[in-house]
């Protein structure tokens, strides 16, 4: 006889997890304010990194999961990240950017779930023209 392991309050989980990943945010927002306390320091690190202040902050806003769907796109198309990363860096931090301020979030998890993002990414993915562009390339 076989038994399987459940969590026995997985909401409760869930939300002690969401307020874990919201805490996370609000300290990397915090931290963020600290820079832009120093006159200039945030437009430096801003610049380091080859965004505006403004998609810093929108960045951060989003968190670190912001561009989570990117990989598996790019798996689902037969496009190997490690490759593009050692090509291009600047390339793939762009599409990270684009992909964390994306408005297609829950098209995109349907069509990866669904196994059709390779077909109808171009309807709804901001980096359709890189991903074309890196997959004819190659």
């Amino acid at each position: 006889m076989t038994t399987t392991q459940r969590e026995p309050y997985p909401f409760v989980t869930k939300v002690i997890d969401l307020f874990g990943d919201w805490l996370k945010q609000r300290r990397e927002l915090n931290e963020l304010m600290g820079y832009a306390a120093d006159p200039g320091e945030l437009e430096r690190v801003a610049r380091d990194l080859n965004v505006t202040p403004a998609d810093l902050e929108m960045l951060v806003r989003q968190g670190s999961d912001g561009a989570n769907e990117l990989p598996y796109t790019l798996t689902a198309l037969g496009i190997d990240e490690a490759a593009v990363w050692r090509a291009e860096p600047a390339l793939l931090r762009d599409m990270e950017r684009v992909c964390s301020f994306c408005t297609h979030k829950r098209r995109c998890h349907q069509e990866l779930a669904a196994g059709t993002a390779a077909t109808n990414y171009v309807e709804y993915c901001g980096n359709a023209d890189t991903i074309d562009m890196v997959r004819f390339k190659s």
